[in-house]
């Protein structure tokens, strides 16, 4: 009898836990079991009665919410009032920043699938499609690329001229001011293409559709500012750039020295102006030694109270004409062969009248904010475009030119090495692309992802810095000789470009991913922490009553959730889909849970120190990313209607991602300070251990294949790219020289079977040829595509040189 008591309390306990009852639930089962347990305890009657009476008391503490909240809930948020960790106004600017969205699922524990395949497929306007076909490929046909970065390190002046008069610059300016109004998929599919011609030419696309004084001003600027500036922004009329990095503050914006004095001054003939008078010195401000217009981030203070009473008045934003006086543009930084407008700015004591504050003086103070909500576009959208079109032009390439190259009369591509590489660079573009669709959709939804936009920013440059590398690797000397048929050489100089921008890859990993992510889409976290800065006493305790007890319920489910689907390796989860993709959202759901229950362990043991554990914030963030990153590629997989064709990369993405989840799960164990909660993670998530592999060498070889063949899987894999189909051009010449191997393979082999045979006597290709069509092993027809093919490949294979002179250092 005991024995079955004990499983009926469990099992009621695990039902509770699973299905995340709330308090009320539990008082029932409590007012059921407690006195079942009891009396078949058969303990004294003195005994049942305080029993009784405790579970009375039980019951009325934590069943009436007045007492609960008064003598529970109080001194509780008395103690995390004591010890959470002090929040800077900059760390709770970024963490109010922004919205939560699909991250909120993840970090659920309980992701809602239906939710995320409801999405419809993105599809361009009629209008969006056209730019990218005529206005978009017209721009990628006029570029250069050795003309840009190696003979002029910028742009021809008829190039900078197409880019103003076609709308380049006002892709999110909306109509009413002269702009093109494109969705963010628009946007990135524009930043995509013009990336894999030209890195250069991206940037300059970008940036003033990212975050700068066109963004800022549809957001937060007054109409009069909108009215004078939005249309000359669109037309080119105007070039912006947006100063924040300086020599000494870095990342920190909390310690901008950058400093604006409120003041009268002189301004345009008219004196005792208000205004403000600043000082700033800002470096790494792409497009500045060109800007005509600059925003600009500083400290404002007032010291005579000329606005108020405060003195200081936070980080502030301001656009100012940069032929103001005193306003320096400096001369230009030399970003990695890159030859996009990039440099200093700098001024002292520039005196700017109060209407040059972004958003006038309502919007004193919240620059950090304002910059904050901004920084998706440049996340979300630019940096994983960019990086993701310069990576499907490396994964059509290295493919082409594994199957073209040959060696020991073997294409190179097909040697188990070369295949491993060329494996991880047809999986990992699958995933960026994947996630560039997807969060690009995000914000046409009207989010701001700030956690999501930090995951696709990391993800998708770090995974086309080891594209790039591969595809180098796979190139072999072709990669390494500069000059115009090098194709590669560049993207892997300009990689770094990508990583260090927008928050450098090694602090959005180990700082914001996680460190912003468990507070900001957390389900309870944050009303917590904002019932703790709750002036209002009564409702301070309300609201962390109502947070406090959720969060118990949601941890104790994670809990019982994540233990149960590990024992079962997901298959009792319910999932929208059947196969292929059913065991991927089943495991996916296992994951969740336990994320979501290593994520709360990780804050209530280490509280206000997780912060200092960076290492561990960043494995944490590495789950957080990598079930994001599956999510999307579920989603592309179903967009773009099951491909039978596409399952290979499907299964090699999914297979790699959880793996990866598994092992960053694995690094948070074993390097968990706390060696109790280490154990107790691992048996709730890896209660039979760990039994995810990465993908096999046999699915890595069907991968590869796709990329050296023609067909819709590689053309899927690598669309939205600019493909020349002149021949003269590197990549042109080497499409075409894959069509004509695969057309002239089964010729070549007849005639390696004559040279064996003794038939062919010429010792070179070409004689051979020749001498094949003599004896009439090939006909004329056939002899004239053996000779185009031979060229091809030639060209294809072929490097570039110079005179030493042309290589000389130009002064």
């Amino acid at each position: 009898m005991a024995i079955l008591l004990f499983v009926l309390v469990l099992a009621v306990f695990l039902l509770l836990s699973f299905l995340r009852a709330s308090i009320t639930s539990w008082l029932l089962a409590a007012m059921v079991l407690v006195p079942l347990v009891a009396v078949q305890s058969r303990i004294s009657d003195d005994a049942l009665q305080m029993v009784y009476i405790a579970l009375l008391l039980f019951i009325v503490i934590f069943g009436i919410p007045f007492l609960r909240r008064w003598l529970v809930s109080r001194p509780v948020l008395n103690i995390f009032r004591s010890i959470l960790p002090q929040v800077s106004q900059t760390e709770q600017e970024a963490l109010d920043a922004g919205t939560v969205w699909w991250d909120g699922e993840l970090f659920s524990g309980n992701p809602h699938w239906n939710k995320l395949l409801a999405l419809p497929k993105p599809v361009l306007s009629a209008e969006e499609q056209s730019f990218l076909d005529n206005e978009v490929e017209q721009l990628c046909a006029m570029i250069d690329d050795w003309d840009v970065t190696h003979v002029r390190q910028d742009m021809s002046p008829q190039t900078w001229q197409f880019i103003k008069d076609k709308g380049f610059f006002g892709m999110i300016i909306p109509k009413e001011y002269g702009g093109l109004q494109f969705s963010a998929q628009a946007h990135s599919a524009v930043v995509t293409k013009v990336a894999s011609r030209s890195g250069t030419a991206a940037v300059t696309v970008m940036v003033p559709n990212s975050l700068g004084p066109a963004e800022l001003l549809l957001h937060y600027g007054t109409q009069e500012q909108k009215d004078k500036y939005l249309r000359r922004l669109a037309k080119g009329q105007e070039v912006p750039c947006f100063a924040l990095t300086g020599p000494f503050a870095g990342s920190d914006a909390g310690a901008i020295p950058d400093v604006g004095i409120v003041c009268y001054g002189d301004f345009n003939g008219q004196p005792n102006v208000l205004g403000v008078r600043v000082t700033w010195e800002k470096r790494y401000i792409t497009l500045a030694p060109i800007a005509t217009l600059l925003g600009l981030a500083f400290k404002l203070y007032d010291p005579d109270n000329l606005l108020g009473a405060e003195v200081a008045r936070g980080i502030t934003l301001a656009l100012i004409p940069t032929d103001t006086p005193g306003v320096n543009v400096g001369r230009r930084h030399f970003p990695l062969n890159s030859a996009f407008q990039n440099g200093p700015t700098s001024g002292k004591d520039v005196f700017i009248p109060m209407d040059y504050i972004i958003g006038g003086t309502e919007r004193i103070g919240q620059g950090w904010r304002m910059l904050m909500e901004c920084l998706a576009a440049g996340r979300s959208i630019s940096l994983p475009a960019s990086a993701t079109g310069a990576s499907k032009l490396a994964a059509r390439t290295s493919g082409a030119y594994g199957r073209v190259r040959k060696q020991f009369h073997l294409p190179v591509g097909k040697f188990e090495g070369v295949e491993e590489a060329l494996t991880r660079i047809a999986g990992n573009l699958y995933v960026m692309d994947a996630a560039r669709v997807l969060t690009a959709q995000a914000v046409d939804l009207g989010e701001k992802p700030s956690v999501i936009s930090a995951i696709v920013k990391y993800h998708c440059t770090e995974r086309g810095r080891t594209i790039i590398n591969d595809a180098m690797d796979v190139h072999g000397g072709k990669g390494i000789c500069m000059g115009p048929d090098n194709y590669l050489g560049r993207f892997y100089q300009q990689t770094p470009i990508g990583i260090t921008v927008e928050g450098a890859n090694i602090l959005t990993r180990s700082l914001i991913i996680f460190g912003q992510g468990a507070v900001r889409a957390h389900p309870y976290v944050l009303k917590e922490i904002q019932a703790t800065h709750e002036q209002n006493r009564s409702k301070a305790v309300h609201d962390f009553d109502a947070a406090f007890f959720g969060h118990i319920s949601f941890a104790m489910s994670n809990a019982v959730r994540s233990f149960l689907f590990a024992l079962t390796s997901g298959h009792i989860i319910n999932v929208p889909t059947g196969e292929p993709t059913r065991r991927y959202y089943q495991l996916l759901t296992r994951y969740s849970a336990s994320f979501a229950l290593a994520a709360d362990v990780a804050m209530l043991v280490l509280g206000g120190g997780l912060k200092r554990r960076e290492k561990l914030s960043a494995r944490l963030g590495d789950v957080l990313s990598h079930l994001y990153l599956c999510s999307a590629v579920l989603k592309k997989f179903e967009d773009d209607g099951r491909p039978v064709e596409d399952l290979p990369l499907l299964d090699w993405a999914m297979q790699d991602g959880l793996c990866r989840i598994q092992t960053a799960f694995d690094g948070v164990m074993q390097n968990f300070p706390n060696r109790f909660a280490a154990l107790l993670l691992r048996v709730l998530i890896f209660p039979l251990g760990q039994c995810r592999k990465p993908p096999s060498d046999e699915l890595g070889h069907e991968v590869a294949a796709m990329l050296g063949k023609q067909g819709d899987a590689r053309d899927r894999l690598t669309a939205g790219i600019y493909i020349p189909r002149e021949e003269k051009e590197a990549v042109g010449a080497l499409e075409a020289s894959l069509i004509s191997t695969l057309l002239c393979e089964p010729m070549q082999a007849e005639l390696a079977q004559a040279r064996k045979a003794g038939k062919l006597k010429a010792l070179d290709e070409q004689g051979q040829i020749a001498e094949a069509r003599g004896l009439g092993l090939i006909n004329a027809e056939q002899a004239a595509q053996l000779e185009r093919d031979y060229a091809l490949r030639r060209k294809v294979i072929m490097v570039d040189d110079f005179a030493s002179e042309q290589l000389a250092a130009r002064h």
